[in-house]
């Protein structure tokens, strides 16, 4: 009896342990996140005159996916799908949120629960290196929504050099403009933790160099969302990094690549790393940008720098060129090399990481699809059979829907208004079949009416005198564009 007793408290030991460890094996997850990256902007996607052998290196050595999209075509609202793997939409979250460190509002709302959190409670230690751009007061500090460790800024950009920073905040420039990006704490010191954050070389090297210690420390499983903020403006890179790409002709584009090359040398240190430490194997690797390259559009008429080839246009639009990107997912141990053609969702990173960890979801949370069924070939397919957007811009009335075979949406842009496009045949846009096959628009308007049927309404755009006094911020970033009220009206697509 003493025996059956012993070995009954073994199991019991064992079980206790399982449940509070997790299953053996559990992956490392790191998600590399660039910031407006143009889509052909890697060796991997066709660049010739960008070197990015880290980046091709994962894509050469993992899964490409020909048709991964983001949820929106800009940083702020994108990366809330992303950490949260809920449409922003679901939550009202449809706009960039400002540098308000006083604004208990203004930021993911403290009623979502990121990914990074559920990992944190199944034993996971987390990390996030580098922009945030999810709300600087205290509820929306990374240390308070799932994240172990934070190195990097709260704002939406940062200035890529030591020597721009200081706590002074200018309101204006000389010119009488307000400085959007003095005010949206883009010179502010880096921010560890709840202190300051040591800065005394170019950021993405200093990014790269905190993510690659945090990958070889502790024993258990780790996430680090490793979020760069390159290559979004402004447009600063070391000078022997630019000289590297003298043939370049455009200056502007010349250390844009710089700042790319920057970023994939940043990646290979943090491969190294995992690789010296021994965990590389076991890690399973995403990397993609939060949307498409800068585009010139009446808001940043010279922005030009970046190539969405061969999809039209870039950031801010609906059309190919804003929302679908470079994605990739790397795992040696378990995934073989080769392409995925079905439609697959940034939403999709969260729901698969929770899987792989063994963390609990309520039924139906997540929008997203665990993709790991789908790229072991134990399902067939597609894991979406349509995506969906929605932005609070101009009218308020920007959306789009896309099955594999077609895409619906408006915008009012120059060529874009409502469109139809036959994506098997046009995937990049060049035919717009509006009104020819009233049938198949109808199929799609009903499956983007009814998805938006349970969204809500923008909670970041508030009619008050603190938002009135922001608004000059936002004219700097969107050159004049006017935000409008928070009151959704009902929209029905037909």
């Amino acid at each position: 009896m003493r025996v059956t007793h012993l070995i009954a408290v073994l199991v019991s030991i064992a079980a206790i342990s399982e449940a509070i460890a997790g299953p053996a094996e559990r992956p490392n997850i790191l998600l590399i996140l660039a910031d407006d990256l143009g889509y052909a902007d890697t060796g991997f996607t066709g660049a010739k005159d960008i070197e990015t052998p880290n980046l091709d290196m994962l894509a050469s050595g993992g899964i490409t996916f020909t048709n991964g999209y983001v949820t929106h075509p800009y940083c702020g609202p994108s990366r809330a799908g992303l950490m949260t793997g809920r449409y922003q939409a679901r939550f009202g979250m449809e706009n960039n949120s400002t540098y308000s460190p006083f604004d208990n509002y203004m930021g993911l709302p403290v009623s979502e629960k990121t990914f990074a959190k559920r990992l944190q409670e199944v034993g996971y230690r987390t990390g996030i290196v580098g922009k945030w751009h999810l709300g600087a007061a205290p509820p929306f500090h990374p240390n308070n929504r799932g994240f172990d460790h934070f190195y990097g800024f709260l704002s939406g950009g940062h200035s890529y050099f030591p020597d721009s920073v200081s706590n002074r905040v200018p309101l204006e420039l000389e010119d009488g403009r307000a400085d959007y990006m003095a005010n949206e704490g883009g010179y502010l010191p880096l921010v560890r933790n709840a202190g300051a954050g040591e800065f005394n070389e170019y950021l993405t090297r200093a990014l790269s160099r905190d993510a690659a210690q945090f990958v070889r420390e502790g024993s258990e499983p780790f996430f680090l969302f490793l979020s760069y903020n390159a290559p979004h403006a402004p447009l600063e890179a070391p000078e022997e990094t630019i000289k590297k790409y003298n043939h370049i002709q455009d200056p502007e584009r010349r250390v844009y690549a710089a700042m790319i090359d920057e970023m994939d040398s940043g990646v290979g240190m943090v491969i190294e790393s995992l690789k010296k430490s021994g965990r590389f194997d076991n890690t399973l690797i995403f990397f993609l940008s939060d949307n498409g390259g800068v585009y010139p559009e009446y808001w940043m008429p010279n922005s030009d720098w970046a190539d969405n080839r061969p999809f039209r246009r870039g950031k801010v639009s609906l059309t190919e060129g804003g929302i679908h990107v470079p994605f990739v997912a790397h795992w040696r141990d378990k995934l073989s090399p080769g392409k995925f053609d079905g439609l697959v969702s940034s939403l999709d990173i969260a729901a698969t990481a929770v899987a792989l960890g063994g963390a609990e979801v309520p039924e139906g949370k997540l929008d997203g699809v665990d993709l790991m069924p789908y790229l072991t070939g134990e399902k067939n397919g597609s894991p979406h059979q349509a995506l969906f957007w929605h932005l609070e811009e101009g009218d308020g009335n920007t959306w789009a829907v896309r099955t594999e075979d077609a895409k619906y949406m408006y915008q009012n842009l120059p060529g874009v208004g409502r469109s139809f496009f036959d994506m098997r045949s046009d995937p990049y846009e060049e035919n717009n079949l509006v009104d020819q096959f009233p049938e198949r628009q109808s199929q799609l308007a009903e499956l983007w009416n009814r998805w938006n049927s349970e969204n809500k309404q923008n909670i970041l755009l508030q009619a008050n005198d603190y938002q009135k006094r922001r608004q000059d911020f936002y004219k700097a970033l969107y050159q004049e564009r006017v935000r409008h009220s928070n009151e959704r009206k009902p929209i029905v697509v037909n």
